[in-house]
């Protein structure tokens, strides 16, 4: 019997015993469904979460100037102190980053500032910023009412403003604050738009104390000293972070004027350790999830090997006959082997789909959304169907093949 005699012999022998076929599938397909659907729903719980980290700013970094003037080093010597970034430094930081991730370009305008409106006036302790474009997303604030700055807006450098909660209650209660007028710092705004509430962050009030500005009003606005910008970039990625790290550094060095061998001028300050937190998670979650499926898999594999030992016994006469007939130990043992994988890569590919489903309703249990299709999972699951049918069929195939024709031929 030639090698394709074989596989259609093992075809015919699963479908005379559909039901044993079956049963003994489904036992497979529940292996290899807890094992990809667990491995899946890891992989979907982290594209979930990494997607939520991403707009909490897990994967981002900021770009500051370095040293700092109260700052000493041992021995009582003070830390070099490296120029400000300057508007100028930031605008061409942000153009040369391109699409590779989204960058929000800020400064801190004043602090313990007062807002008045309708005769009322808040607590000296309000923060204004001056924000570009990117400022609300790469910052996560939501807008409650009103709408975000228009492009005409940020380049003109309108006197529009985007006020927090507690600037809201205080000067507008009872009613929305957008299309009303504030006046700080000896201006009047427009308010186009509200903030949702955010909560204390560190006792600094959030964006609950803010009044945001565009960045060009900012720019214009009456101050002593320079102000000082502050860059954030963002990917959606956490994967590309190291790489638009060291991609954000070359560019920031080459604005700056670094010399080549001099330090960085500038410090960056990534905030991925949440990143790295859930990487540490999945990695441990995915390995004990991958234990808990190749446990269920080993006792789907013990049922198929027992299974395939009953159909040696059942079909004794039969190996006679062919042993009789001129088949070898070598066929015999193939026939039983390409059976077992056969019923195992049935099973596999049902339970391929069905742990895919699996796993992708635990991300929509979890709150998740899109749509997982683990290649990696789904790929490893068929090799390790084909891997369980060679283990679990050797031993009864080798039995069959070891089989005396005579006594084969005699039984009963």
């Amino acid at each position: 019997m030639h090698l394709l005699e074989n596989i259609k012999e093992a075809f015919r022998s699963i479908h005379s015993n559909l039901l044993r076929t079956v049963l003994t599938a489904l036992i497979v397909s529940i292996g290899i469904m807890s094992l990809v659907g667990i491995l899946t729903a890891i992989d979907a719980i982290k594209y979930s979460l990494n997607e939520t980290f991403a707009s909490l700013g897990a994967n981002s970094f900021e770009i500051k100037a370095k040293g700092y003037s109260n700052r000493m080093r041992r021995g009582g010597v003070q830390e070099k102190v490296y120029p400000a970034i300057t508007y100028l430094q930031a605008v061409q930081y942000k153009r040369a980053i391109g699409d590779q991730a989204q960058v929000g370009v800020s400064a801190f305008i004043s602090g313990a500032t007062e807002i008045k409106a309708n005769g009322e006036k808040t607590n000296p302790n309000m923060n204004v910023v001056a924000g570009d474009e990117n400022y609300l997303q790469i910052q996560n604030y939501n807008l409650a009412a009103g709408r975000a700055f228009s492009p005409a807006e940020l380049t003109s450098g309108a006197n529009v403003a985007i006020v927090g909660t507690e600037v809201k209650d205080k000067l507008f209660p009872n009613q929305s604050p957008v299309d009303k007028y504030v006046y700080l710092l000896g201006r009047r705004f427009l308010v186009v738009g509200q903030l949702e509430k955010s909560g204390s962050t560190m006792g600094g009030g959030g964006a609950d104390r803010l009044v945001l500005i565009p960045l060009e009003t900012g720019n214009q606005m009456p101050r002593q000293r320079a102000l000082t910008y502050d860059i954030k970039t963002a990917t959606t990625s956490p994967d590309n972070l190291t790489y638009l790290t060291g991609e954000a550094t070359g560019i920031m060095r080459a604005v700056r004027h670094d010399a080549l061998g001099q330090e960085e001028s500038f410090e960056v300050e990534g905030s991925d350790s949440l990143a790295n937190t859930l990487d540490g998670l999945s990695g441990n979650m995915r390995k004990y999830g991958s234990i808990v499926g190749l446990v269920t898999l080993l006792g789907a594999s013990i049922a198929l090997m027992n299974i395939m030992l009953v159909s040696v016994t059942e079909r004794t006469r039969e190996i006679g006959i062919r042993k009789a007939l001129g088949a070898t130990a070598k066929q015999i043992r193939q026939q039983f082997l390409i059976e077992a994988i056969v019923i195992c890569l049935l099973g596999g590919l049902l339970g391929v789909l069905l742990g895919v489903a699996m796993g992708n309703g635990v991300m929509l249990i979890v709150g998740g959304s899109g749509f997982i299709v683990p290649w990696l999972w789904m790929s490893g699951g068929l090799l390790i169907c084909v891997t369980v049918g060679l283990a679990s069929g050797y031993y009864p195939a080798s039995k069959a093949a070891a089989l005396d024709p005579i006594e084969s031929l005699r039984y009963e």
